[in-house]
């Protein structure tokens, strides 16, 4: 099979290419410049984006023995998934670019360029399993596991994907790459968004969307606590940054409740006030065979993860959880999990619209 293996610079997607190639694949390595000017994002061993993981990557694949080529990729990357996500913290939602990059750039981008010039599939070093019935499943290294950031992916798009890490531990991955005599064998994880170069996501979507003052009040009596520069710099279950001027009368720390763009407002409260047992979602993919089931669900990435029942009425995803959820937030995916013996399956996901108690919701 002729396979087009994703290399970001990083361990992973080297050692899932020269896996891919010992399989007895015809495998080609393609790396994606993503920024329209690749100083802007971060530098250092991060494991994606910048100069130096492209050079990483070519050297890996001069290692392994496969073709490699640079695909210019960053006035998609820039309109799908950096737009994307200043325009939903504009709205009062919390984006996952990681999520976002793997639906529309990865898997939709990547792959309808790879099928036009006659590969047969995608190669990707996520931590995820694919099994013989076709189905996505978590990784074997659950710390690791990349499966949440899949779960956008369509039937057709999985049927062109591969994962070859699934079955191994990140430490496993490393220990091969060394005994293959890959330099990146000890280069660090990527983390945090690759586009932000500083780490600051409150002072990048400032320098997009400008200053915003507007007032931070208290869920329960309508109190002016503080105010803030704008409300897209918060996120639902934040407790630091809120610089309240009007302390607790109880003295216990307050929490974002709530995100108004309208009125620019910013609600808090307790913690116990952040409680919700039923998800509301749109744009729901789903592989079940049944549009309602019991199973678990994951409403962050590496969050926890709850019983549900989970319903799926055309486009809108409904969860009632069987024990409440904290820190649900609009934007945000919630993916569904079945358990079983050979690792637990994705049914489906949905972008989570709102989180509500069970009573006001009926």
């Amino acid at each position: 099979m002729r396979v087009l293996a994703a290399m970001s610079g990083g361990v992973d997607s080297a050692v899932a290419a020269a896996r891919a190639r010992d399989a007895g694949h015809d495998v080609t390595g393609v790396h994606l410049a993503l920024a329209r000017n690749p100083q802007t994002f971060r530098t250092g061993a991060r494991g994606c984006c910048t100069l130096e993981d492209s050079r990483d990557a070519r050297r890996a694949a001069d290692m392994i023995g496969i073709p490699f080529y640079v695909w210019d990729m960053a006035e998609e990357f820039h309109d799908s998934v950096v737009d994307d996500f200043v325009n939903e913290y504009a709205a009062g939602r919390t984006p996952n670019p990681c999520l976002r990059c793997n639906e529309k750039i990865k898997f939709t981008a990547v792959l309808d360029r790879a099928v036009a010039l006659g590969f047969d599939a995608v190669v990707t070093g996520h931590h995820a399993r694919l099994g013989a019935d076709g189905l996505l499943r978590r990784s074997v290294d659950l710390p690791k596991d990349q499966s949440y950031v899949l779960a956008v992916l369509t039937r057709a798009q999985l049927d062109r994907a591969i994962f070859p890490l699934g079955d191994s531990t990140k430490e496993q991955v490393r220990a091969e790459a060394a005994e293959r005599g890959l330099a990146v064998a000890d280069k660090p994880d990527s983390h945090d968004i690759c586009f932000i170069s500083d780490g600051d996501t409150r002072g990048f979507l400032e320098s997009r969307l400008g200053s915003a003052p507007g007032d931070i009040v208290d869920g329960r009596t309508g109190e002016r606590l503080g105010t803030h520069n704008g409300a897209y710099g918060f996120t639902i279950g934040q407790r630091k940054g809120l610089d309240l001027r009007v302390p607790a009368a109880d003295g216990r720390p307050r929490y974002v409740l709530s995100i108004t763009p309208v009125s620019n407002t910013v609600t808090v409260g307790p913690r116990e006030d952040l409680a919700v047992d039923v998800v509301t979602a749109d744009r729901p993919i789903w592989h079940a065979a049944s549009d309602a089931t019991d199973c678990e669900v994951q409403l962050r990435a590496h969050g926890e993860v709850v019983g549900a029942s989970v319903s799926v009425t055309g486009e809108t995803l409904v969860a009632t959880l069987k024990s409440p959820a904290r820190g649900v937030a609009a934007g945000q995916a919630i993916v569904a999990y079945r358990p079983d013996p050979g690792g637990d399956i994705v049914l489906g996901s949905a972008t989570i619209t709102a989180g509500v108690r069970a009573e006001s919701h009926a």
